[in-house]
């Protein structure tokens, strides 16, 4: 048997802290990056369109796909405890 037990087939891994941190820092830069992807996107599509309001949706639409994406990370890291 090795000394250490974390290396053996079959035994629960220890969650490293710093791995941990990482995950859930993750979580203060999925919103705001998708909602800033969407007004930028939205901004180009107006540009493009030559409309005023599609940034709007463009934001909206962000903010939906960053709290999903918040919702999911959450969901998958309590079924890993």
């Amino acid at each position: 048997m090795s000394e250490n037990p974390d290396l053996e087939p079959g035994s629960a891994k220890k969650k490293d802290p710093i791995v941990s941190a990482v995950r859930y820092s993750e979580l203060g830069f999925i919103i705001p990056a998708a909602v800033l992807l969407g007004f930028f996107l939205g901004k180009v599509a107006d540009h493009w369109l030559h409309t005023k309001w599609i940034y709007l949706a463009g934001l909206l639409f962000g903010a939906v796909v960053g709290f999903w994406q918040m919702i999911r990370m959450a969901l998958r890291a309590g079924k890993e405890r």
